[in-house]
């Protein structure tokens, strides 16, 4: 494909979109993804528009055109025609367990099925035809396959034009990335069944473990430490102020804080992952685009101080007036402030400077960075509250 891709890039531009589009329907129309990948054909409309042969907005558009109108014509024949095609010759070299998979998928999500399997390319190419073979109303249907199609087309078409010339390495990471988010969802599929089966063989499951309970060393071992065994039942019961969720929240909390750990060693002794930071700022400074830093600078507003303090100021006074009770406004104070005192603490002790070419005069280190711990502790609990 690689191949193939080199000898189209002098296309004209209106056969560019014209390619483009066309193979983003035939991904889910023709079953053609179940062959190539369609990220292959919209990192070649982005490598269009790097290269100069295409404008990046009609690009984008061609992309979501022919992924939204090719999912709509798979839909059209699994509404159709699923028994004969799933019987043909085409249908048999799917092969049933890539058609089973593909419909308990669809059975299980629903429309959230059309939105998931767009970023999965053997789901990608199977699911609006298996929505169509259930019946799934096509108004249910549409809305979430354009709001699957749009940002996966305009994700790889603008993944295209940033790699450029390198796009043969992206596509290689692309499919791997498809590969491995398939995999995942097997596997998740794998452990709810399993967790499913569990729950209605009880018995079953807990046979070995009672047998094992009865026998000689292991009471021996439970009359020994039976205060020690209660203890640690008890942080792992459901339900509860210091059960299973206190424990969940120390583990995460450890598991946070050895990352960060890592990483903030990482950066005192100017090893390892800090070693990616020049090459990577010098990439993006490259490729630097109005439309893109302007949308940067519109999200980093909304997780700065002006924005996450009324946030949580507001919301802290609604949630006190509703429970009445001070808890909530004193939780968000303590959450926000803390974390703020926390980053600035370590700010000074690591002492890390800014990089150059910022777009913005900004005061004070660069380590760690502001906007994430405060949208933790301030844009979260006020989303839940």
């Amino acid at each position: 494909m690689s191949g193939l891709v080199e000898q189209l890039l002098g296309l004209a531009s209106p056969w560019g979109y014209l390619l483009v589009g066309l193979f983003a329907a035939a991904e889910a129309a023709a079953f053609v993804g179940l062959v190539v990948p369609g990220e292959t054909a919209m990192l070649f409309g982005g490598v269009l528009v790097a290269t100069g042969h295409a404008e990046r907005g009609w690009m984008i558009a061609a992309g979501i055109l022919g992924a939204v109108s090719g999912d709509s014509i798979g839909y059209e024949l699994g509404r159709r025609f699923a028994a004969p095609l799933r019987r043909s010759r085409l249908g048999s070299r799917v092969g049933s367990e890539r058609w089973d998979r593909a419909e308990s998928y669809v059975r299980r999500r629903g429309g959230r099925a059309i939105f998931l399997g767009r970023w999965v390319g053997v789901l990608r190419a199977l699911v609006p035809f298996v929505a169509g073979a259930s019946r799934m109303p096509y108004r249910v249907f549409l809305p979430y396959n354009v709001a699957g199609g749009a940002p996966w087309a305009a994700t790889f078409v603008i993944t295209g034009y940033l790699a450029g010339n390198s796009y043969r390495r992206v596509e290689r990471i692309a499919g791997r990335a498809s590969l491995l988010l398939g995999v995942l969802v097997v596997l998740v599929v794998a452990v709810v069944l399993s967790a499913r089966w569990a729950t209605r063989h009880p018995d079953t499951v807990l046979r070995p473990v009672h047998r094992l309970a009865r026998s000689a060393p292991a009471q021996r071992f439970a009359a020994r430490y039976r205060r020690q065994l209660a203890f640690l039942a008890d942080r792992l019961r459901p339900g509860g102020a210091f059960g299973l969720v206190l424990t969940v929240q120390l583990a995460m909390l450890i598991a946070g804080g050895a990352a960060f750990g890592g990483v903030t060693e990482d950066v005192l002794r100017g090893n390892e992952l800090i070693g990616l930071d020049s090459p990577v700022a010098q990439f993006l400074v490259q490729r630097r685009e109005p439309w893109l830093t302007t949308t940067m600078h519109t999200i980093t507003w909304m997780g700065s101080a002006a924005v996450l303090i009324p946030l949580a100021l507001a919301v802290g006074i609604g949630a006190a007036r509703r429970q009445r009770s001070r808890r909530p406004l004193v939780f968000l104070a303590l959450s926000l402030g803390g974390s703020t005192i926390l980053v600035q603490l370590i700010k000074l002790l690591v002492a890390r400077p800014r990089p150059g070419a910022g777009l913005v005069t900004a005061l004070g280190y660069s380590f760690p960075p502001g906007t994430p711990p405060r949208r933790q502790p301030g844009g979260v609990p006020s989303f839940c509250y």
